[in-house]
């Protein structure tokens, strides 16, 4: 099957054209790509997170696989949904999933579900897509959508992913979608998020989960931010580095109730 493109034209470029252009546009110049474990990037408009995304994928080094794992903010399908057949469009064209790890992911979990319903439309992952597709390379994906919050769904699908990358012999990059605090004043989301924030720095998923529980933190991609740590760390992830951090002020000038952005990288 073919998951068509539920957001050109709206979070992103509608044309071929226009996307490239727009894509080459937020990416630095100039920065070195190196290899990593996984990433954290904002979903938003490109208008208002695609620089913070382009920051962190112009430093890393694209394998052909990515995981990418992103919140389901529709409710639709299962509550950890995983695809493993078929393809993905974007205005650049096609995307492939990786069947072979995809089906090695769903095996290893207990939580997972083979289900195309929670990806339909659903923009967490697919934005991240034309960043990846920029690099003109031979790239497959395995696209994991959760609504499921409990620690030990994140560290079921975070174990099954690490374990078949591992399998696979093959590198891949793990991608957690998420927007930090969402519609709270500037100085209060920076400060929520900066607890989060640090929790991913030290590379500490049961850390994360819980300050984000604890303190409310609106950060709608933490369980699959919690799963990519629990992957990255049974990957041998020694270091992570916060590459950016901004919210939706910086472009509408309203600092009453902003949504926040960070961009990390996990080596």
């Amino acid at each position: 099957m073919i998951r068509r493109s539920a957001v050109a034209g709206s979070f992103y470029a509608g044309t071929r054209d226009r996307l490239r252009l727009q894509v080459e546009d937020l990416l630095p110049q100039g920065a070195a790509r190196e290899p990593a474990i996984g990433v954290v990037a904002p979903h938003a408009g490109y208008v208002y997170s695609g620089r913070v995304a382009a920051a962190v994928y112009a430093r890393v080094a694209f394998p052909e696989t990515v995981v990418i794992l992103g919140p389901n903010h529709t409710g639709l399908g299962a509550g950890a949904a995983i695809m493993t057949y078929g393809q993905w469009e974007t205005p650049l064209g096609e995307v492939r999933i990786d069947s072979a790890l995809g089906k090695a992911i769903l095996a290893g979990s207990s939580v997972l579900e083979e289900d195309h319903r929670g990806h339909l439309r659903e923009h967490s992952i697919e934005v991240q897509l034309p960043f990846l597709q920029y690099a003109d390379r031979p790239l497959g994906f395995v696209p994991i959508c959760l609504f499921s919050h409990e620690y030990g769904a994140c560290q079921d699908v975070g174990q099954a992913i690490a374990k078949a990358v591992l399998a696979s012999g093959k590198p891949a990059l793990v991608v957690a979608s998420t927007d930090m605090s969402h519609y709270v004043p500037r100085e209060e989301a920076a400060l929520k998020d900066r607890k989060a924030i640090d929790a991913i720095l030290a590379l500490d998923p049961e850390g994360l989960h819980r300050v984000v529980r604890r303190e409310g933190i609106s950060m709608c991609g933490f369980h699959p931010t919690t799963a990519m740590l629990v992957a990255a760390k049974a990957l041998g992830a020694t270091q992570a580095e916060l590459v950016m951090y901004t919210d939706s002020g910086a472009v509408t000038r309203d600092l009453s109730e902003v949504v926040a952005y960070a961009g990390l990288i996990v080596r």
